[in-house]
């Protein structure tokens, strides 16, 4: 993955609204992600995602991260999701039941 991101975020809430994305994203979760504009998207956590320090295309500096979702159901298929993005979270397994609001 490169280390350019158009959104970073530096406002301390927002950086612990990712980690805390980064906690409901366990390895082999299955989710339902709710994002910012479009669709949720629904697959399977194959690593847990991470914040990183990425670059905006016009120079900023800030923190963001990507989880990735394949669906086992679709080989081939999978997409990736940037942590700042996200809206919502629902388990759609017993790793962790439930959703969190952020």
């Amino acid at each position: 993955m490169g280390r350019i991101a158009e959104t970073v975020f530096t406002d301390p809430s927002d950086i612990a609204r990712l980690e805390r994305w980064v906690e409901e994203l366990a390895v082999n979760a299955r989710v339902r992600v709710h994002i910012a504009e479009g669709p949720p998207v629904e697959g399977v956590v194959m690593v847990t995602p991470t914040v990183q320090v990425f670059k905006t295309p016009s120079d900023g500096e800030g923190i963001n991260g990507v989880v990735n979702l394949e669906d086992p159901r679709r080989p081939g298929w999978s997409v990736s999701v940037w942590l700042g993005d996200i809206l919502d979270v629902e388990h759609m397994d017993s790793v962790v039941m439930g959703t969190s609001k952020a």
